[in-house]
């Protein structure tokens, strides 16, 4: 799925084996960062936009 937020537009994945949210930057794919929630994961990502 892909979201847009004002001050990004991202991607959200989910690791089934992980268990984790995987948020990618959709300007830049290698930004990315993850989460135990799509919240979290979405703040992390915004720390190293």
């Amino acid at each position: 799925m892909t979201f847009y937020n004002k001050e990004l537009t991202y991607r959200v994945t989910l690791d089934t084996e992980l268990n984790l949210f995987i948020v990618f930057n959709e300007e830049d794919a290698n930004q990315f960062a993850t989460g135990v929630t799509i919240e979290q994961a979405v703040q992390e990502l915004k720390k190293i936009a």
